[in-house]
């Protein structure tokens, strides 16, 4: 798919047919994660591909927003592995990475048929201690992934946006 085309056509999926994923598709997302622009390239993600029945009921019983789809990424950022600006205390480029990681599974996803939501409706640490993941490791986000049920659509909202004049400054 030409790549305008996947940016103007994607959506938030919210109804899934229940098939699981293919593993070329998985891993074509996956692969796609991997190829994002980090700082410095160093990789901060730490993502958790939740497709068991066990997993599942899990992420399902602590967010309601993942829906009934039949895969659920859960993507992390480690504490000690993203860049650090030397400029400024405080100021690190992880949750940036992370969001730019995502991004890409996203809109891979959608170029293979595969619809995706971002999710941020859940409590990390209940996530964390769920999934056991180590001390260093902070959820991010879930995102949601299967094949769109043929009655799946975006809501209502999707298709409105503000004016670029709204949005952008030139100075």
């Amino acid at each position: 798919m030409e790549f305008s085309n996947v940016i103007k056509e994607r959506y938030s999926v919210r109804k899934y047919k229940p098939d699981m994923l293919g593993e070329d598709d998985l891993n074509a997302i996956l692969k796609a994660g991997m190829l994002a622009p980090t700082g410095c390239n160093y990789q901060p993600q730490r993502i958790y591909v939740l497709q068991s029945d066990a997993a599942i009921a899990k992420i399902r019983a602590l967010s309601r927003c993942a829906f009934d789809a039949p895969v659920v990424l859960l993507i992390a950022l480690d504490e000690t592995a993203d860049w650090k600006s030397p400029l400024e205390a405080g100021c690190r480029a992880g949750v940036q990475d992370v969001s730019i990681v995502a991004d890409h599974m996203m809109l891979a996803a959608w170029d293979r048929g595969v619809g995706s939501c971002w999710v941020n409706y859940f409590k990390p640490t209940e996530v964390k201690a769920a999934f056991g993941l180590p001390e260093n490791e902070t959820p991010i986000l879930l995102m949601t992934l299967g094949y769109p049920a043929d009655d799946a659509k975006p809501l209502s909202l999707h298709h409105e946006s503000k004016e670029l004049s709204e949005i952008v400054k030139r100075l």
